[in-house]
């Protein structure tokens, strides 16, 4: 079994700077791709951010230039900096992580979520 504890977000006003990090403990053999998901009240859960084991990025439209997605494979674990928020940011953030075990099956899972406010 794996566990993700996320921590960070917070209340934090228009063109602040809040972080998110989530670690990933338990039966791992090994980490693959991180992400950061976010929800917002009355929507759908988005993707925010991605990265793959060797560093690749992949962001939504709506946050490039603005966050970025980092990890450290020998913590696994995985951060989201996230610079010039905005109200419309306000969500709860969920991290996921997919690990694969020794024997090459890939599994997800999804941390507790974050709730982060950005207040106009």
């Amino acid at each position: 079994q794996v566990q993700l504890v996320e921590s960070g977000g917070g209340l934090v006003q228009a063109g602040g700077s809040l972080s998110l990090s989530c670690a990933a403990s338990g039966s791992i053999f090994r980490v693959d791709t991180m992400a950061w998901y976010r929800q917002a009240p009355g929507k759908q859960r988005e993707l925010v951010a991605n990265i793959g084991r060797g560093g690749s990025t992949n962001y939504a439209d709506s946050v490039k230039g603005r966050f970025t997605i980092s990890r450290d494979n020998a913590k696994n674990t995985v951060y989201l900096q996230m610079n010039s928020l905005k109200p419309e940011d306000t969500a709860v953030y969920y991290c996921s992580v997919a690990t694969m075990t020794i024997m090459g099956r890939i599994d997800d899972y999804w941390g507790q979520g974050t709730q982060v406010t950005v207040s106009s």
